[in-house]
């Protein structure tokens, strides 16, 4: 299952997501903001992060940087976010940190841009190599 979230500033690319999901009959549940007007990040982030943990799913954050969302998603046990900008980083960070949380910068990518991300981030998998193995089991305290 797929989780997405987003604050006012990750709104607008979070609907633009939402409506290509969609019509790619690709499941997911919103867990909001459901407008563009201000909103505090943490509980959007830790509702997808608990969520993708609990399910074993993967989750996509949207706000202005990317940071705040990634920072909080992280703080849960499982949780490995990434701030993503292109689709390279994308099939890196599946690859070889088996991200299970894309975290969109909505004011510096464009919306092309981040479905370029997403579809790389759906599509790619981890690459189940000892040496990535070893490195996610050290993250975790």
């Amino acid at each position: 299952m797929l989780f997405l979230a987003a604050d006012h500033a990750g709104y607008e690319m979070k609907e633009f997501i939402r409506h290509k999901l969609a019509t790619r009959n690709v499941a997911f549940e919103d867990f909001g903001t459901f407008s563009d007007e201000p909103v505090d990040y943490p509980g959007y982030a830790h509702k997808v992060a608990r969520a993708v943990v609990k399910h074993k799913g993967r989750g996509i954050l949207f706000c202005g940087s990317g940071q705040g969302m990634a920072i909080a998603a992280n703080r849960h046990k499982g949780a490995r976010a990434s701030v993503v900008w292109s689709k390279e980083i994308a099939q890196e960070t599946r690859e070889d940190n088996d991200a299970n949380i894309l975290s969109l910068p909505a004011r510096f990518i464009d919306q092309e841009t981040a479905w370029e991300i997403v579809s790389a981030f759906l599509s790619t998998t981890f690459s189940h190599e000892d040496r990535h193995k070893r490195r996610i089991n050290q993250l975790e305290p």
